[in-house]
């Protein structure tokens, strides 16, 4: 009888996780096309300034948790500098690449974020990685290209920012696994601490008085993008990541009713072939990385390295 409830609870519980990632997603994408609307009004770095100020609305209970000593000198805090380096460049880029591209334009190039951190962590973490994994990875460069509609015009200064900050949000990633002894709390207001600076450097000379509803819109994008990060963050500890994954890919579907419900934006044959190509190149690496985590004894790595 108490095997049944256990069964029960744990799938209740995988429920409950599943339920929070699809929403802590759905926040995500209604955070980029708020993010979208109000680069239309204000410089990226007056966006980025205010998101970072709404982000301290929720982080200021959960730094009560946090002592000084771990958050004023937390462990490796040169990793952590350039972990806020390239998580500041990833939304600093995304925001300037959602000014000129549709959404789901940008996301696409987004979710080729595990392609890069696949590569990324076999040269740089000593990742195992079969000739499976590589075809994957290479499959997923293909999608990208194809994303960027292939022409002479293809490599344009949008879709380069795109690139680039998603580059950015896969090294924030990579660090991310190097930095798991350090707290998350820690991590994030580290994050957005050096967004907050970036953003307040770059609006000196480009301040727009925003309107009251932009003022509670531009809080609101630090407010939920912090409260989708915790809705994420918490249900991975209810549902194993290998339920988890695929449901990441659910930020393009609403990328794209989103951008055709407020912007009118259709995506065109190119954005919806190469992010099918990302989207299974990406799946079937996770898939890969899942089977060799499981199934490949600790003595056996170095075999497979050769």
């Amino acid at each position: 009888m108490n095997w049944f409830k256990s069964v029960a609870l744990s799938d209740r519980t995988v429920f409950y996780g599943i339920l929070l990632m699809l929403l802590g997603d759905f926040m995500f994408a209604a955070n980029d096309a708020m993010g979208k609307w109000l680069v239309t009004y204000f410089s990226v770095g007056q966006v980025l300034l205010l998101r970072s100020v709404g982000a301290f609305l929720v982080l200021g209970p959960m730094l009560t948790t946090v002592s000084a000593k771990a958050l004023l000198k937390p462990k490796k805090p040169f990793l952590i500098f350039i972990r806020v380096i390239c998580a500041t460049m990833d939304t600093a880029l995304f925001y300037a690449a959602v000014s000129y591209l549709p959404i789901a334009d940008v996301l696409t190039f987004y979710m080729a974020a595990p392609i890069y951190v696949a590569a990324i962590s076999h040269f740089f973490l000593g990742e195992t990685m079969r000739w499976r994994r590589w075809l994957a990875i290479f499959v997923g460069f293909i999608g990208v290209i194809i994303a960027l509609r292939p022409s002479a015009q293809m490599f344009s200064l949008p879709a380069i920012y795109a690139i680039l900050g998603s580059i950015g949000f896969s090294l924030v990633i990579v660090f991310s696994r190097v930095l798991k002894d350090v707290s998350d709390t820690v991590l994030v207001t580290w994050q957005t601490f050096g967004a907050l600076l970036v953003g307040l450097i770059m609006t000196i000379y480009h301040w727009t008085d925003p309107t009251l509803p932009q003022w509670g819109a531009m809080a609101l994008l630090g407010i939920v993008s912090c409260a989708a990060h915790l809705l994420i963050s918490r249900s991975l500890k209810m549902a194993s990541a290998a339920v988890l994954a695929p449901l990441q890919y659910t930020l393009l579907l609403w990328g794209i009713i989103f951008g055709i419900i407020f912007f009118n934006d259709y995506p065109d044959r190119y954005i919806i072939l190469g992010a099918g190509i990302i989207v299974v190149a990406g799946l079937f690496i996770f898939h890969r990385k899942r089977v060799v985590d499981n199934e490949v004894p600790e003595e056996d790595i170095a075999s497979i390295k050769q």
